[in-house]
């Protein structure tokens, strides 16, 4: 068999479909691995519906104006390719990092240090396939006991939101944090929150569905921010002082806006959903007057996807209630259609080839 299944993008006319493709062959420092689950994200629905491009996009991309979706990837070594020096035997099980360094500049250690970082799915081929290529340094190991759909969704599902609370927002514990979306990525931050001690965790949606999950996953408040009592409601859970670390995972201009307003004295707002909206401080001298931050946020590191592994290998974390629901790889566009409409809700949808 030469031929595998492999959702592709035309990134001309935005049309996405499940074709049979050549099966890659590992080039050197490669490795081919045969994937057992793929996880669907919004940014994935971004880049089909146009509002993502590739940043950096390889030549393979350039050249065939096409791409293969997903960036949350997990499965077996297949093949190997020439100068592998890793101990990548086939059978192994791995995950696949969302994403690797350019590799073309001299201090090109990691990914934190490259200025041009490249991102699996979008400025090279990703994972909802049969197979996929990764380099042999965006490899991790996963145990046996770890399931493949609950490892795919750490890069980038369970990571983005770790390094947000963990680096960026820096959260310690007895801190209050508010948490605005509780969807794939917020969901994951109110169980973050919660496992490094913040407290309370007030999470807020509009959806009463996302609320109640929101309470599910450890939130100590759910709160409606259409509600007339909004700022009261924060206020009495933080015994008045306000939130110390607040996260926008839904990439909402109104929702920055109204996380501004409920922070706290030297409080910091992480922005970790993307969105092209301006940032609005309704009231400058008051955000100045009480020493407050705003600090963007994107993605992870390595190491993050790391300690994940390792949490949840160790049961700190539990990502069976992540997944929603598993779909074949030939019905990645019903898939897309699913998250893209919010049908059932879903926090993370998981194709399986």
């Amino acid at each position: 068999m030469n031929t595998m299944l492999a959702g592709r993008l035309r990134l001309d006319t935005r049309t996405f479909a499940v074709e049979e493709v050549p099966i890659p062959v590992p080039g050197p420092g490669e490795v081919l691995v045969e994937v057992r689950a793929a996880g669907v994200c919004l940014s994935d629905i971004h880049l089909i519906d146009g509002s993502l491009s590739p940043f950096f996009p390889v030549d393979a991309v350039k050249e065939s104006g096409a791409i293969t979706p997903g960036h949350e990837v997990a499965g077996v070594v297949h093949t190997v390719g020439p100068g592998v020096k890793g101990d990548w035997t086939p059978g192994r099980r791995v995950v696949l990092q969302a994403g690797q360094a350019c590799g073309d500049c001299a201090d090109c250690l990691r990914h934190a240090l490259c200025r041009r970082p490249r991102t699996r799915g979008v400025d090279y081929d990703g994972g909802w396939a049969q197979y996929a290529l990764a380099r042999e340094d965006t490899l991790l190991p996963i145990p046996d006991h770890l399931p493949f759909d609950q490892a795919a969704i750490i890069p980038d599902a369970v990571s983005t939101p770790y390094a947000a609370i963990v680096d960026t927002g820096a959260v310690r514990p007895a801190q209050a944090v508010g948490i605005w979306g509780a969807g794939g990525l917020g969901a994951h931050g109110i169980r973050l929150a919660r496992l490094v001690g913040a407290a309370p965790v007030i999470a807020v949606d509009p959806l009463p569905s996302a609320r109640e999950r929101a309470l599910l996953f450890g939130a100590d408040h759910a709160l409606d921010p259409t509600a007339g009592d909004f700022a009261e409601a924060v206020r009495e859970a933080t015994a008045g002082r306000g939130i110390d670390v607040a996260f926008d995972f839904a990439g909402v201009g109104a929702a920055r806006a109204q996380a501004t307003a409920a922070l706290g004295p030297n409080g910091v707002l992480v922005l970790a959903g993307l969105t092209p909206e301006p940032i609005t401080v309704a009231d400058s001298i008051d955000f100045c007057f009480n020493v407050r931050q705003i600090r963007g946020h994107y993605g992870s590191e390595p190491e993050h996807v790391e300690q994940l592994v390792g949490l949840a290998a160790a049961g700190r974390i539990d990502l069976g209630p992540s997944v929603s629901a598993h779909v074949p790889l030939a019905e990645a566009a019903d898939a897309v259609a699913r998250l893209e409409k919010k049908i059932g809700d879903p926090i993370r949808l998981v194709l399986i080839p």
